[in-house]
């Protein structure tokens, strides 16, 4: 009876630490493996492919839209108002297999999903190699209230970063010391409701004095690279941007895993000419 009990416990742990399925697809996973998700699903995580703003990252329907800067190719938003920080990079679209990856690591606590994303993460980051002038910038990750980092147990932003940096110093044979994790010099004090459904005004209201700098003399005068996993509409993390950049940071850049792209949140194709990509996205808000 003991035995029978055992090999219960036995296959239950197994199944949960090893689940049988592709949490994704459910197609059966022929590997055994901490991330329950099969080849071919993270296979389809693509890159962003196509022409975006040089500063925030959003599409661009047009190679003509250029900045003041020839090589710069803006969005109609930043030729208008440029954002707090320098410059967002994301590596895909969040939407698909790497929407349901980070919700895997979000709300059903699947870790193992950080190391990916993180490698993601990496991989948007070289398009900032050329951006940085000093030779260390601190990785300051969007933090959490304390009542949500409680109840989740973790803040996966700060995971993604630390797995990505891990991937940055692989890729440059070792050498450590130019991307620094500070995890706490960003803090949320005040807690937020869902920013799903309200407009970019609520949203700007809403999160509104939710940041404060708990070490303004760590990062006087010094690069930021602020990270987060999801790009939605930039509210969060301009408001970041915003209180790093009163406490003295020179410049602040953004990485993300995933951005959502107005062409796909639209549902809309890509047009060829500029002018009326611009009249659709106004017409659809």
């Amino acid at each position: 009876m003991l035995v029978s009990s055992l090999s219960g416990v036995a296959e239950s742990l197994f199944a949960t630490l090893f689940p049988s399925d592709c949490r994704l697809c459910g197609t059966p996973l022929v590997n055994i493996s901490r991330l329950p998700v099969c080849r071919p699903c993270l296979s389809d995580i693509r890159p962003i492919a196509g022409g975006v703003c040089s500063r925030c990252g959003e599409r661009v329907f047009s190679p003509y839209a250029l900045g003041s800067d020839a090589s710069e190719t803006l969005c109609g938003l930043c030729r208008r108002l440029g954002p707090c920080f320098a410059k967002a990079v994301a590596y895909g679209s969040y939407d698909g297999g790497l929407r349901e990856l980070i919700h895997l690591l979000k709300y059903e606590q699947v870790q193992p999903a950080a190391t990916v994303l993180g490698r993601m993460l990496a991989e948007a980051l070289s398009r900032l190699n050329s951006c940085w002038i000093q030779g260390t910038v601190l990785v300051v990750p969007v933090p959490l209230h304390a009542q949500k980092l409680r109840q989740r147990g973790f803040n996966q932003s700060e995971l993604i970063a630390r797995a990505a940096i891990k991937q940055d110093a692989i890729k440059r044979e070792g050498a450590s010391g130019r991307l620094v994790l500070h995890p706490r010099v960003l803090e949320r004090r005040r807690e937020t409701q869902s920013q799903t459904g309200l407009t970019s005004h609520q949203r700007r209201e809403n999160i509104r004095g939710s940041f404060a700098v708990a070490s303004p003399g760590e990062i006087a005068g010094r690069e930021i690279l602020l990270v987060d996993d999801v790009f939605t509409t930039g509210t969060t993390v301009s408001e970041c941007a915003r209180v790093l950049r009163r406490a003295g940071a020179s410049k602040i850049y953004v990485a993300t895993v995933a951005r959502t792209l107005k062409a796909d949140a639209k549902g809309i194709d890509l047009p060829r000419d500029f002018a009326e990509g611009e009249r659709i996205l106004a017409a659809t808000g």
